[in-house]
């Protein structure tokens, strides 16, 4: 039985590139026994239109720690999937299952025994264009990244 401790561990504030300034929303990981249950808010992502009509967006951790855009609207610090095992696409410890967006909105709660969530502090996550495809390698083939949030200890204080 997986048990959820009052606080989570972690946190992600996410918000939307600048081409997509709606996108806005949470990730909290808690500390559960052998592993990290994630739970992941979000709104505003756009309609389901052109190559994504299943309305699944990609959504993983990334090894780097910032989320600043660069000119062409990319995040160059978050880097590939959060990967300490050096495993090939999907096993990496980022890999997470896609979120499902119903008219914009999406809701996800997943347990993953691939890290604990002191290890994902001072990464990002990353909602990405269309679902992951689960084999091409390195990452899945996602597509642009839409949003992005740094994962930072969880401070009681923002609530």
């Amino acid at each position: 039985m997986i048990e959820i401790k009052e606080n989570p561990v972690a946190y992600a504030v996410i918000r939307g590139s600048k081409k997509y300034p709606d996108i806005k929303g949470k990730a909290v990981f808690y500390d559960t026994y052998g592993g990290t249950v994630v739970v992941a808010s979000v709104c505003g992502l756009p309609k389901e239109q052109g190559e994504n009509l299943s309305g699944f967006h990609g959504f993983h951790i990334h090894e780097g720690g910032g989320c600043t855009e660069n000119e062409q609207g990319e995040y160059p610090d978050v880097h590939g999937h959060y990967n300490p095992g050096k495993t090939p696409h999907p096993e990496h410890a980022g890999d997470l299952p896609p979120l499902l967006s119903n008219c914009g909105t999406a809701w996800m709660a997943v347990y993953t025994n691939r890290f604990f969530p002191e290890d994902v502090i001072g990464r990002t996550v990353i909602i990405h264009e269309k679902a992951d495809d689960f084999h091409s390698q390195p990452s899945g083939e996602a597509g642009e990244m839409l949003a992005c949030g740094e994962i930072g200890a969880w401070n009681p204080d923002i609530c």
